[in-house]
């Protein structure tokens, strides 16, 4: 079961966007050096909506390399088309990747049927732990409390990430999914809380650039140092907020530059951010 704190990793790239293998490797050896419980790629803030299909296997491949066995990795493979997913979750299976994660589609907004019968598919195609993944700000689609607790019971799906930054969605499906679910925050605001409530951690992006930060909150929730640990949580707020200020990735490819890792930038049409808010951002990082 996922748990703690997994990064939704960034993809690096060249100046003319293209993945940046190197630089790819040295985030992972970053983010492993700061204690952290798992990678998370080819989600959205490691921009899976603008790579193709050999991109994706390319860059899980170098990460699952670089990770060598030292935390789980799970990869998106999520589309619109059910077969289009499974292929692709059957080629990252065939890569030796950990685990799943696997958003809604995000074009036609199916029914919560279609996405029981989508879901499901997807799991029985493949061996690998599921993890759901729920975004409907960015996907225009909900997964429910009920749908979760339905899909909770194919084998092989194992907990959900909630992006939907409500709070009131992960105490639901914490409360309808057995405790071997896997229910983790995608908000960064959200982790202390999440956890509070029996929740198992979080798949963070802050967590690029704070990595140690993100861990703490989690290590102190563990210890019962909960004033310690709501700390932390604190000290990712100025990160959180300058995010919100460009289009994702923007921020968090700018700030892990800053501190020495060329992440480079977003594929067009997501722009570089201006030098006003890079100031901003070096600010915020310099503490």
């Amino acid at each position: 079961m996922l748990k703690g704190i997994i990064p939704a990793m960034l993809t690096p790239m060249t100046a003319d966007h293209q993945i940046n293998e190197p630089a790819a490797r040295q985030l992972v050896q970053y983010l492993l050096d700061s204690g952290v419980d798992g990678i998370f790629a080819l989600g959205t803030n490691g921009e899976f909506h603008t790579l193709t299909k050999e991109e994706k296997l390319r860059f899980a491949s170098i990460v699952k390399d670089e990770i060598d066995g030292r935390v789980p990795l799970a990869v998106g493979t999520g589309g619109n088309s059910t077969r289009e997913v499974i292929e692709l979750s059957r080629e990252m299976e065939n890569i030796g990747v950990d685990a799943l994660s696997v958003i809604t589609p995000y074009f036609d907004p199916v029914s919560q049927n279609e996405l029981i019968t989508h879901f499901t598919a997807v799991a029985e195609a493949v061996t690998l732990p599921v993890l759901l993944y729920n975004m409907p700000g960015k996907t225009g689609v909900s997964i429910h409390p009920d749908t979760v607790k339905e899909l909770s019971k194919v084998g092989n799906i194992t907990g959900i990430k909630d992006s939907s930054g409500n709070f009131d969605n992960i105490v639901r499906f914490i409360e309808e999914t057995d405790e071997d679910f896997a229910v983790l925050s995608g908000t960064d605001s959200l982790i202390l809380w999440t956890l509070i409530a029996g929740g198992d951690g979080a798949v963070a992006a802050t967590a690029n650039v704070f990595p140690e930060t993100a861990v703490s909150i989690y290590r102190k929730w563990k210890e019962n140092d909960w004033k310690q640990a709501q700390y932390f949580q604190e000290q990712l707020r100025p990160i959180r907020q300058a995010s919100q200020a460009a289009t994702v990735p923007a921020v968090y490819k700018k700030a892990v530059e800053l501190k020495g890792i060329p992440a480079g930038p977003p594929r067009p049409p997501v722009h570089e951010v201006s030098k006003e808010l890079e100031n901003k951002i070096q600010t915020i990082i310099d503490g």
